[in-house]
């Protein structure tokens, strides 16, 4: 196998609304793709975003979020007339969240109106999508009880709406239109996505998705599933999720996702997770699991520490999960991110069940510009990177070296024979690598710089998760010389 990937964010897309969506810059960017011969798209997670607008910290770890619905495609599908839309933030190179959902909501309660006035156009494909997918009432209910409750997390509602989910017992019917408008809105965004997938399966694309380990405590997850996470009588957690103090931080990083209780998980087979991947399985061709090395042991902070320093390590249940879980979907597709500091028994699990694990370039250098020659060895069994969402760009990276360390990676790849700038031989030298997949993400097919970062760990500021691209045309431009990369590196899988 020798293929290539991009790495590339729907929210970073394009768009006349703001923000990426499931819309005509997709299926064009579906296209791009095709035309360069790369084979998969990896993008981020779609989930309903929280706190941050981090996809890491979902409302839901099911639940689309309604944000990326496009605009063009209500008009194409009858909900919407073109005398209703109004575009906005056209070729804008940062998202603004609140702004985008005010806007887009308008046109949503529109869409919703025709649903409404058009039910039975539309009633056996939508009671079937509420059928088969039993977690849409709930997370619609969910969604509606926090606006009842100002936007604030689950464990602050009044105890009638917090505690419905157990009891059952508050009467919802004044909400019904509301908990119906989240149902519609989450029949559109997956009819929308089915839609644009299909087109990429078709044309011979992939889709990565990407599955975050953890959630958020604020989310459907933990509110309707409280008993597998560790919480205290208020339902607020005793301890936290993170990892230690390393290389590149001194106090580590607090997360502030609840701990899963993996003891109570295995009493009913590990069904949250199973039922997780078995959605993720049908959404995308293969999932890339974040923060793989969890599975196997995992930081545990005291909720009431600031700063991840005071842990420990806790041991999980990873192979009891996975023996589940390929009993139960053996034909799952599975990559996983397994970087930094991992013990031996992390490797042993992952190996166990010949899960492609991760390697970045940025991270792989010696203090004498030559790449480790245990990467390098690793490589032909690996997704290699330049660098992921979670790193700087690469020219971020490189100008952030001393001058010296800069000339001696400069010499490393002229001694390779690669042209071009060093973000240029960077993508070059790993397509020449002997690695299965190579996966390169936007920004550093573009060139940029670390203004077109995408996150920072550890933060929860702007701009993370906030680039876009304002149109095509620089990509347009840059692509046929990765096309010719890849033609000429054999990368035609």
């Amino acid at each position: 196998m020798r293929k290539t990937g991009i790495l590339m964010a729907i929210s970073s897309l394009p768009s006349n609304f703001g923000i990426g969506d499931f819309g005509p810059s997709a299926f064009s960017f579906v296209d791009y793709l095709v035309d360069a011969k790369v084979k998969i798209w990896q993008i981020l997670p779609f989930n309903r975003l929280g706190y941050g607008n981090s996809p890491y910290q979902a409302y839901s770890s099911v639940a689309g979020d309604e944000i990326f619905i496009s605009i063009d495609h209500l008009v194409e599908d009858g909900y919407l007339s073109l005398e209703d839309v109004t575009t906005f933030n056209e070729e804008t190179t940062r998202v603004d969240y609140d702004m985008v959902r005010l806007m887009k909501s308008k046109h949503y309660r529109k869409a919703f109106q025709h649903f409404q006035a058009n039910y039975p156009l539309y009633e056996h494909d939508f009671c079937n999508f509420v059928q088969e997918n039993d977690w849409v009432v709930n997370y619609s209910v969910f969604l509606t009880l926090k606006d009842e409750n100002n936007a604030t997390c689950w464990t602050e509602w009044e105890i009638s709406h917090r505690d419905w989910i157990v009891d059952k017992k508050a009467d919802l019917t004044i909400y019904q239109e509301e908990i119906l408008y989240y149902q519609f809105l989450q029949f559109v965004f997956f009819s929308q996505w089915d839609r644009l997938k299909a087109y990429a399966n078709s044309n011979g694309i992939s889709i990565m998705g990407d599955l975050a380990y953890y959630v958020g405590i604020d989310s459907l997850d933990v509110w309707a599933n409280r008993e597998l996470f560790l919480l205290d009588e208020n339902c607020r957690p005793t301890h936290v999720a993170g990892v230690p103090p390393d290389f590149f931080s001194d106090s580590g990083q607090r997360w502030g996702n609840p701990i899963y209780n993996w003891e109570r998980m295995a009493e009913d087979d590990f069904s949250f997770w199973i039922q997780r991947l078995h959605l993720n399985q049908r959404m995308f061709d293969c999932i890339r699991i974040d923060h793989f090395r969890a599975f196997h042991t995992f930081w545990k902070i005291p909720a009431h520490e600031e700063t991840a320093v005071v842990g420990q390590w806790v041991e999980a249940s990873g192979y009891a999960f996975f023996d589940t879980l390929f009993k139960q979907i053996p034909e799952i597709n599975i990559v996983v991110e397994d970087l930094g500091y991992l013990m031996e028994g992390v490797h042993k699990l992952r190996d166990h069940y010949r899960f492609m694990g991760m390697e970045i370039l940025q991270f792989s250098f010696t203090e004498d510009g030559t790449v480790k020659q245990d990467v390098l060895e690793g490589f032909n069994k690996k997704l290699v990177y330049t660098g992921t969402h979670d790193n700087q760009t690469s020219l971020g990276w490189f100008l952030g070296e001393p001058p010296k360390m800069q000339q001696k990676i400069k010499g490393f790849f002229a001694d390779k024979g690669l042209k071009g700038n060093v973000v240029e031989q960077m993508i070059q030298f790993l397509l020449f690598s002997d690695a299965p997949i190579v996966i390169i993400p936007t920004c550093d097919i573009l060139g940029l710089g670390d203004t077109a970062r995408m996150n920072a760990p550890g933060t929860i500021a702007s701009p993370n998760w906030e680039w876009k691209l304002a149109d095509f045309d620089a990509f347009e431009k840059e692509l046929p010389k990765f096309a010719l990369w890849i033609k000429e590196s054999n990368r035609l899988d």
